[in-house]
């Protein structure tokens, strides 16, 4: 995976005023959504963890510059945010960190061997960084409960996988 130099914060909702996005991007019978996971500790015990819609998108090459516009609204002090992209039935068809003007896209698993070793791997840092908070160590367990959210991020729906990863190579 990829490692992130900067502290990870949460954050229920972006700093500052929420990019604007054109007209018609609340459509929802556009099928890609354009979501904001809401990890902070007020959300999760509010039951409003559930991801924050903030566009919606006719195409995943819209909701993919959807993203990247929305980073650029991230000021450059501000934690990585975690983005995801989904389609009109909730699944997962691409997720990424957004910070400073950038987008860093995770790349979908490729087979049923390598789901079960993002959810091994996952699951084991977030076992860890319940063990380092419990020793005082927040900003470790903060830190390693964001590296368990990126590898989650890999999780594409299997419909999605091949055209999210072409998706990538084109973007790239």
């Amino acid at each position: 995976m990829f490692d992130l130099p900067l502290p990870i914060h949460p954050s229920a909702y972006a700093r500052g005023v929420p990019p604007h996005f054109p007209s018609g991007d609340t459509d929802p019978n556009h099928p890609f959504a354009l979501t904001l996971s809401r990890r902070a500790p007020a959300d999760l015990t509010s039951g409003r963890a559930a991801p924050l819609v903030l566009a919606r998108f006719a195409t995943l090459a819209e909701a993919m510059q959807g993203a990247i516009d929305h980073a650029e609204g991230i000021s450059p002090d501000a934690p990585p945010q975690l983005l995801a992209i989904h389609d009109r039935d909730e699944r997962l068809v691409l997720a990424g960190a957004a910070s400073d003007h950038a987008v860093v896209w995770c790349h979908p698993v490729t087979s049923a061997v390598e789901v079960r070793g993002v959810v091994t791997e996952a699951s084991q840092l977030r076992a860890k960084a319940g063990r380092v908070a419990a020793w005082g160590e927040a900003d470790l367990a903060q830190r390693l409960r964001h590296r368990a959210d990126l590898l989650d991020g890999r999780l594409v729906d299997p419909l999605w996988r091949a055209f999210a990863a072409r998706a990538l190579q084109v973007a790239a």
